[in-house]
């Protein structure tokens, strides 16, 4: 199955520069921003997800190609078995050929809440986005 793409403003998917005296990326775009592949792997709260379709969603690897990224839903919303981190690795070498994606199911949290990463990965790509017309 072929991944799905969206393209964004390029500004959403900027490195950003490190300042060491407020200890942040100055400039970074919200979708890289919200990477949280190390966190979920340590099973501590993601970053702050970004809004794309009136949907929140994570980035989990991120080039120069653009940032792959899964929809963060409420568990009472997916429709699968949500399940931890460390139990979608017991047998890695399905997860990863999982056609939902690696992440999908996993539950993780942000801001006291727990969320459910719903595959497949969407890659987030630079361009201009394009506007639906209305004539």
């Amino acid at each position: 199955m072929a991944a799905r793409s969206h393209t964004v403003e390029p500004s959403r998917l900027a490195f950003g520069v490190w300042c060491h005296d407020t200890d942040k990326h100055l400039g970074e775009g919200d979708i890289r921003a919200s990477y949280s592949a190390d966190r979920i792997g340590m099973g501590q709260p993601i970053r702050k997800p970004f809004r794309y379709s009136d949907e929140l969603w994570v980035c989990v690897g991120t080039g120069l190609a653009g940032a792959e990224a899964y929809r963060l839903v409420h568990p009472s919303l997916y429709s699968g078995t949500p399940h931890s981190y460390h139990d979608r690795c017991r047998d890695g070498d399905r997860a990863r050929g999982d056609r939902a994606g690696f992440y999908d199911g996993i539950v993780v949290r942000h801001s006291g809440r727990e969320l459910v990463m719903a595959g497949p990965p969407v890659t987030f790509v630079a361009g201009e986005e394009s506007q639906l017309s209305l004539f």
